[in-house]
């Protein structure tokens, strides 16, 4: 991507973390609204997620797609995605994080429209191509907008009610596919997401730009201004723009240049693409978009699959749900460990059941139970945690640049699952698919303990002094270095 000019200062020791004062932390109101506003871009990206796995089918049959050619259909939306992530960093930047959000919105429309009226596979592709395009420029923003708009005491949860926001598109998509899987109504099914984009638009009118990028481009008066907006007294508005003026005057650099000689930060944008890597290696995906035929394989009937489909969309939801209410209590670490637990338990279940349960009713159930336990533990988690992680510890001055690598590392690897799926379920078979998927979670256990850290209660301007300093990175979020911690002596250029 271009280079982008961020701003930066070199820190080589790392100042006293201040404590959250609780009365002060809470958003108000205005940040609430703003912050449900900009997570509608996850509603948009969980409804051209989900819909795609109830229509796939009928698309299939009128066009008389191969399944190789139903994996480019799938996974034609991915590959725009990490190309729109790509440039959503310098739109982001130039244009601002509003203004990003409202393009993405158009493309939506767009997107929806040309799908709806395909006459053929290869227009239905450009129609997904639109589509994914949004989603990577939605994906990139939304989450690095609502961190900049939101207190610090409800940042994950503001950051996590995107992830809510996105499987409840996907649950929603799940529910219209089975109303109109009856009468195989796939256009219909694909036209309807312009409902809610047009929704997004009209939000994304309202929205007020980040006070952190105001600060960036040397408007303070309208940052203060919008600070003082979202925050319960002018005191702390006044106080957070003044620790984002403090970072601003440390010096500037280009998200890339910073990249290139700051090793700190290096680490940081690696933490980022190895935790988007894992996440869609979980599996996660592969079974929201091609959950039917998951079943199917697994000897359901067609109706059986529908429900059982739109039965893992609502656990999704309700799982994530929680999420929101634990994320800021509970912490990231222990989620995450958690979460990760739970997938390969119950991945390493599937594929027994598949290997060795038979095809009875009880096998069948215990088989969409597996599942449903692997959905829950992703929605509690992996799902909202990587992206709230991953908006957090970059530092301001290179948090576009490191951003954008993470979430075209989440697209990429997504296009690479989605678009060889079916292609490995037949070469594998279900249940050693499965054991893979469990194998890929434990890995991601082990990578949380090592490098993930617990930045719960956490200024982002101390994480940033932390990571600078050249404190591990699974020691950020610390108050204080532990006892026998190696501090980096690697230059913060």
């Amino acid at each position: 991507m271009p280079e982008e000019d961020l701003v930066s200062h070199a820190m080589i020791h790392a100042t006293p973390p201040r404590q959250v004062p609780a009365p002060d932390a809470s958003a108000t109101g205005h940040a609430i609204v703003v912050g449900v506003l900009a997570a509608l871009a996850g509603l948009m990206f969980g409804l051209d997620t989900g819909v795609i796995a109830g229509a796939l089918r009928f698309i299939g049959t009128d066009f008389n797609a191969s399944p190789r050619t139903q994996e480019w259909i799938v996974s034609s939306m991915m590959a725009a995605a990490a190309v729109g992530s790509l440039i959503a960093g310098t739109i982001s930047f130039r244009f601002g994080r509003r203004r990003a959000l409202l393009g993405s919105s158009i493309l939506f429309l767009v997107g929806s429209l040309i799908s709806a009226l395909a006459p053929s596979v290869a227009f239905l592709i450009i129609g997904r191509i639109f589509l994914g395009f949004a989603v990577g420029i939605a994906a990139f923003t939304a989450p690095l907008y609502i961190s900049e708009v939101s207190a610090v005491a409800q940042r994950g949860s503001m950051i996590a009610c995107y992830q809510l926001m996105m499987t409840g598109g996907i649950f929603l998509s799940y529910v219209t596919d089975g109303v109109l899987a009856n009468g195989a109504h796939w256009r219909w099914m694909l036209g309807l997401m312009m409902v809610p984009a047009t929704v997004f638009l009209i939000g994304c009118l309202f929205l007020p730009d980040s006070p952190r990028w105001l600060m960036m481009r040397g408007e303070k008066l309208r940052a203060r201004t919008v600070m003082r907006y979202l925050r319960p007294s002018p005191q702390q508005a006044d106080r957070e723009i003044s620790d984002i003026a403090t970072e601003l005057t440390r010096g500037r650099s280009e998200g890339f240049s910073f990249f290139r000689n700051n090793a700190n930060f290096r680490r940081s944008v690696g933490l980022g693409i190895v935790l988007q890597v894992m996440q869609q290696l979980t599996g996660i995906n592969v079974l929201m978009y091609y959950a039917p035929k998951v079943f199917q394989a697994a000897n359901f009937g067609a109706s059986a699959a529908g429900w059982a489909t739109a039965l893992i969309g609502l656990i999704n939801l309700v799982a994530t749900c929680v999420a929101i209410v634990t994320v800021d209590r509970w912490g990231r670490r222990p989620l995450l460990l958690l979460s990760c637990a739970i997938m390969t338990g119950s991945m390493l279940l599937a594929g027994g059941l598949v290997e060795y349960g038979g095809h009875d009713t009880v096998a069948q159930i215990a088989m969409v139970g597996s599942l449903l336990v692997f959905v829950l533990g992703f929605a509690i988690g992996a799902g909202p945690l990587v992206w709230t992680l991953c908006a957090e510890i970059q530092p301001l001055r290179g948090r576009d640049f490191g951003i954008v690598c993470s979430t075209f590392t989440n697209w990429a690897t997504n296009w690479a699952v989605s678009n060889t799926f079916l292609s490995v379920l037949d070469t594998l078979g279900e249940a050693h698919t499965f054991w893979l998927f469990a194998g890929m979670n434990g890995l991601f256990i082990v990578i949380t303990l090592l490098y993930v850290p617990e930045t719960k209660g956490v200024s982002l301007e101390d994480i940033e002094s932390h990571l600078l300093a050249g404190w591990p990175l699974r020691d950020l979020g610390a108050r204080s270095l532990p006892q026998g911690g190696n501090v980096s002596t690697r230059p913060s250029a």
